[in-house]
């Protein structure tokens, strides 16, 4: 897998994660990227709280995905193992660490981020959305179109959950 298709998903899962928290969309009950969580994580993770932000959403997207899916798909904070490790290093990462400070600080900002993405429009589909299977996952028209989901879904005030066939 080439480091920019990494960073790419890295980039989504950074902004979906935010977008989905409960000052944005409200999908997930966290606020790992409020302005407030940096004082809370600091003490504890005082070299690491950009992971520790990083890992706090992913765990909690990664629930709701599941709770709405059914076991063997994968989904944008759930994907085949080898994937997983890539990511991790991708943002332990200089160009991760870049990434992760560069997350928007507003909801209107993480979108129009997000829109720039998906390259093509999206009709809105609520809930549980296939846009593929696990082999497609290299192709950059299936990361458009689960951006594309996810955004319509934002901008809409739906809940939606694409994934991939295993």
């Amino acid at each position: 897998m080439t480091d920019s298709y990494l960073l790419t998903l890295l980039h989504m899962r950074l902004l979906i994660g935010f977008l989905g928290e409960r000052t944005q969309c409200e999908w997930w009950p966290t606020a790992f990227y409020d302005a407030s969580s940096k004082p809370f994580l600091e003490p504890a993770f005082s070299k690491t709280s950009h992971l520790a932000q990083y890992h706090g959403v992913l765990e909690a997207a990664r629930r709701l995905h599941d709770e709405h899916l059914s076991v063997g798909s994968y989904h944008l904070f759930r994907l085949p193992e080898e994937i997983e490790q890539d990511l991790h290093a991708a943002v332990q990462s200089n160009e991760g660490d870049e990434l992760s400070s560069q997350t928007p600080q507003s909801k209107g900002a993480a979108l129009d981020v997000l829109a720039r993405l998906t390259g093509t429009g999206c009709m809105l589909r609520v809930g549980p959305t296939a846009v593929g299977s696990v082999k497609d996952l290299y192709s950059t028209d299936t990361l458009k179109a689960i951006a594309a989901t996810y955004l319509s879904a934002f901008t809409q005030d739906a809940k939606t959950y694409p994934y991939l066939l295993g």
